[in-house]
């Protein structure tokens, strides 16, 4: 799966969320749940975000993290994702 998605980080951090879309994250749990540096966490959420592949939402102090059902990208990944576990 790692090799499919481009780096470890990105794998954990789509799996977690992927695998939960109904839940929010704060960035600390991300990095506690996948077992990543904080910078990888932020590095892969600021690219995930971009391609819109996960939300961003909060206020500035309480910022958390989830996947973004509405994406064209979302099926897709949820069915990869599904065959990697299944």
């Amino acid at each position: 799966m790692i090799k499919f998605f481009g780096s470890t980080s990105r794998a954990r951090i789509l799996s977690l969320l992927l695998g939960t879309p109904e839940m929010s994250f704060y960035q600390r749990e991300i990095m506690y749940e996948t077992a990543l540096s904080l910078q990888a966490v932020q590095r892969e959420l600021t690219n995930l975000t971009v391609l819109e592949i996960i939300k961003r939402e909060g206020t500035a102090s309480e910022v958390y993290y989830r996947v973004c059902t509405q994406s064209p990208c979302f099926k897709p990944l949820r069915e990869i994702l599904g065959a990697f576990h299944g």
